[in-house]
């Protein structure tokens, strides 16, 4: 049934479809229909401290504002990430700036962070309906100097800390200039060292520890990658999410759209993410764990990135080329895989 209704959403403008899609869905929820989908399996996992009711989640970026992330939950995802958030409102990036690469299973993204503001989804996660993880993922406002982000990255930590189950600091995507630069070497130090002051500020004042996890990018050599896991073991990160969308466009080459700017996502990012989790992996030795994203389309896709060191999975861009059935797919095959490893 889905990819009968996904073939009209596809005939409409992508943003235009996307923000319909989450409509309907809401509605759905409100109206109880989103637990005729069928039940996902029970398969809690604990990570960061926290028991997740099964490792498979949504990534950011689909709900910015948390505005459906009710809804959401209930199609069985174990967690959901909201955002990404930024202390001010900003409209992002001017349109069009959202492309399917169909054809590929993938998409393009320069979004830029367009979002209402971190209180209107403080606002909105007060009315949380939804009981399993919740994550928040922020960022910083494109007109805050790169030097100035610890500021606005602070200012949504202190709005969301009493309503969040972690913290996602995006560091990574490439859409708003310069922030990538923030991955690297002293600037990520500089970065993550001053949210860590204030976690443990915000920790003593309302008791109650918020897990920090942190988002990469896929597009870096081995000797960037070890320095990024250097310095997340210094600071005791609680978690890494790999990766982000990437600025590579190999695999896509003959769609007209490739050589749009933005992120890539999809299945074409699929084995870039997962040699990133691979080599994160060797380099942590269990100490930080790994939240794998990119490219999971499938229930093999999912099985992979668990294989390659993740201890949890999100969906994304396979959700929105799959539907919500891709959950309860990825649910079955990730528990089913975890069993044979408890037992070998």
């Amino acid at each position: 049934m889905y990819h009968a209704v996904r073939n009209l959403l596809f005939r409409l403008n992508p943003e235009t479809s996307h923000e319909l899609s989450l409509e309907c869905l809401g509605a759905g929820e409100r109206l109880g229909v989103t637990r005729l989908m069928g039940s996902v399996p029970d398969d809690p996992v604990e990570v960061m401290g926290l028991r997740f009711p099964n490792p498979v989640g949504l990534a950011a970026g689909l709900d910015k504002n948390g505005d459906y992330f009710n809804a959401l939950g209930a199609l069985g995802f174990g967690f959901v990430e909201i955002g990404t958030i930024t202390p001010l409102p900003q409209p992002g990036n001017p349109k069009p700036r959202l492309f399917r690469l169909t054809g590929h299973h993938a998409i393009i993204n320069r979004m830029g962070f367009n979002n209402k503001g971190v209180e209107h989804l403080v606002a909105q996660v007060k009315n949380r309906r939804y009981d399993g993880i919740l994550g928040i993922n922020i960022g910083k406002n494109a007109k805050t100097p790169v030097e100035n982000a610890l500021s606005d990255y602070r200012a949504c930590l202190r709005k969301v800390y009493a309503l969040a189950d972690y913290v996602t600091v995006n560091v990574s995507s490439p859409n708003t200039p310069g922030l990538r630069n923030l991955q690297f070497g002293e600037s990520l130090t500089e970065l993550l060292a001053g949210i860590k002051r204030e976690q443990r500020k915000l920790t003593e004042e309302q008791e109650r520890y918020v897990p920090i996890a942190v988002k990469i990018a896929p597009d870096m050599d081995e000797a960037e990658i070890a320095s990024v896991a250097e310095t997340l073991l210094k600071l005791d990160i609680d978690a890494v999410i790999a990766t982000n969308t990437t600025i590579g466009r190999e695999g896509v080459e003959t769609d007209p759209q490739h050589t749009e700017a933005g992120g890539l996502s999809g299945a074409p990012v699929r084995d870039k993410s997962t040699a990133v989790i691979a080599a994160l992996a060797k380099m942590l030795n269990g100490r930080i764990p790994i939240i794998g994203v990119g490219g999971i389309d499938s229930a093999a896709a999912a099985v992979e990135k668990m294989a390659a060191g993740a201890s949890l999975v999100q969906v994304y861009s396979g959700f929105i080329y799959q539907g919500p059935g891709l959950v309860k797919e990825c649910a079955e095959a990730v528990a089913k895989y975890r069993r044979e490893q408890a037992r070998s």
